[in-house]
Formats: structure tokens, sequence, C-alpha cells
């Protein structure tokens, strides 16, 4: 992987990729994906966010060779899937939402046979640094049944990562982990992507991929709605807001600012949402100084990835 002009361009490319699960009974077919046009650059850290039921996970199992596609073309680090499914699936792991391992094997012997499964050789297998880098150096002979909920799902990661795939895919990696163990797997994410490896990253906490992610593509009912660097994701929310911390306690807006869009907010602070380059904060600030209040402290909030994520997928219409 050293020599770049010999890498592609996408880690992950759909075009026009399609899922249809057959209906049963009286359940018609589900159209899981409608065409789906994705690129994940190589490199990256991609967020890929959406609603419960959006198509995320089933788009990820096509990549992972678990879900058979109706139809399109998917790559995997530049390999079509129908064409070289083994190096295909080589050049990507998967650490799933299901904790998924034989509960009487020990996170050692986990990775040695995950290890065999995609055939490293003994010479080449890195059990040990893996074991140590999701801090499981001190369980490594336990059994899995005796690991916790935050240690299995560590361990997958590891399980992921036996034979060095160039894409790691993590789907909500970090659901029912502690504070210090999900701060712990970051900090091991960052370190693979540190050294090349590429990130796609499933989650319900917008908050890390705000923080971790430098692309985001948001998925709604089978649909790729949303495909853009994070920042430029971020600024299609022109509003800002600017809360005012009060001397005196407020119970009403000030009739000074009832033309603006303006609330008391529970710990008591004046919050005055407006559109940035459209209302002067100078003005507002004048306002409310001129209705007699005093002012104790201020803020402007940004809009952050939650409410983007809000506006574009909230109250859609149905496909």
């Amino acid at each position: 992987m050293s020599d770049s002009s010999n890498l592609p361009e996408y880690a992950l490319e759909a075009i026009g990729l399609k899922k249809t699960y057959a209906g049963s009974g009286s359940a018609p077919p589900k159209e899981a994906l409608k065409g789906v046009d994705l690129r994940v650059p190589r490199g990256s850290i991609f967020g890929l966010l959406g609603p419960n039921g959006a198509g995320k996970s089933t788009f990820i199992n096509i990549f992972a060779g678990l879900v058979n596609k109706t139809s399109g073309t998917a790559r995997t680090w530049g390999i079509d899937i129908d064409q070289d499914s083994r190096a295909a699936r080589a050049a990507i792991g998967v650490v799933p939402q299901e904790i998924n391992m034989d509960v009487f094997f020990t996170p050692r012997e986990t990775l040695e046979l995950m290890a065999g499964f995609y055939g490293v050789p003994k010479a080449e297998r890195r059990t040990d640094e893996l074991l140590e880098a999701v801090g499981l150096t001190d369980k490594r002979d336990a059994y899995v049944r005796q690991l916790s909920g935050g240690m299995k799902r560590r361990l997958l990661v590891a399980k992921a990562m036996v034979h060095t795939p160039p894409v790691l895919v993590l789907d909500e990696p970090t659901a029912g982990v502690d504070i210090e163990l999900r701060r712990q797997l970051w900090d091991y994410v960052r370190e693979l992507h540190a050294r090349g490896t590429t990130i796609v990253l499933t989650t319900h906490y917008l908050e890390e991929a705000q923080e971790l992610c430098d692309e985001i593509a948001i998925v709604d009912q089978g649909e790729v709605i949303a495909c853009e660097p994070k920042e430029t994701l971020l600024k299609r929310m022109d509003s800002k807001t600017l809360v005012i911390e009060p001397v005196e306690t407020l119970t009403e807006v000030p009739a000074e600012l009832a033309g603006y869009d303006a609330e008391i907010r529970e710990n008591g602070a004046l919050a005055i949402t407006y559109r940035y380059g459209e209302q002067s904060v100078a003005e507002m600030i004048e306002k409310f100084r001129a209705s007699g209040n005093r002012i104790d402290d201020l803020r402007t909030e940004e809009a952050d990835l939650e409410d983007v994520f809000l506006a574009l997928t909230y109250n859609r219409e149905p496909a």
C-alpha cells in the first residue's frame, strides 16, 4: 500500500445498487435499496447515517458478502464483488452490530481461528498485537462468555482486523459500550486511520460522527439524500442561536424582541434563532437592553449534525 498510484480512488463504490427482499405471505416485497450511487473516498473516515430501516445494514452486508444485491454494481477497493468475490471480501473487515462469537473460545483462539479462515500464515498473524490494541491482553485466555459486553464488542473490532483489510466498516460499534471503553475504541480507530485504513462508520450517536468523520452520507428510505464533506453538510443549516443569560430571571420574551424567533429556555436563558447574514446580533442585543434587562452572559450556538439530520429526514414523504 505504499505506492498510492496503484491504489483505487474509492474504498467502496456503489453504482445503481438495488436490493429488493421478497415478500412473504400477505407482505409485499420490500425495496431496501433503490438504485444507490455512493462512493467512499480512499483514506477517509466516512459516516453512513440514517434512521432505522433506511438501508444502511443492507448496503454494508452486500459489500460483506452476506446479502445478494438485486442489481447494480458494487466494488470494494476497486474489485467488483461479482467478478472476484473472494478478493473483494478480503479487502474489507466488518464489525457487525450483533455479537457473533463462539463463547467457548478464548479471545486469542477466536482471532487465531479467524486468521486461519482468511488464510493468514502463522508468521504474519498479529493476534497479540490486536489484543493489546483493543485492551484485551489480560483477557486473552479467558472464555469469551466471561467477557463483558464492551469487551466482546472490542473483540469484534480485533476479529475484523485479523487479515489487515484496507477498509474497516464499523456498524454501530459503541452500542452498549461505556464512555471509557468508547474513548479507547476511537483512539484505536484513529490509529488505524493514520496508518491508511479507510473507516466506514454507522452510528446513532451523531456527536461521534460529527467529531470523527470527514465525509458523511445520509440514507433514508433506501436512497442517498445527502453525501458531502462534513463541513459542507453542516453549512446547510444557515441558522444560529444567540443565547442571552439575563441577570434577572425572565418569565416571557421582551416585547422589543417580539418579531424574532425567540423563546425562554428552562434555565431562564433567552434563545434567539436567526439566519446568518440576515439579522444583526448587535441589534438583538441592543433591543434586549432597551427592554430594561441586563446581560449576565451571552454566546452563540452553531447548528450541529443532529440539526441537519433531523431537517433532512424528519417528516420526509414515503417514497
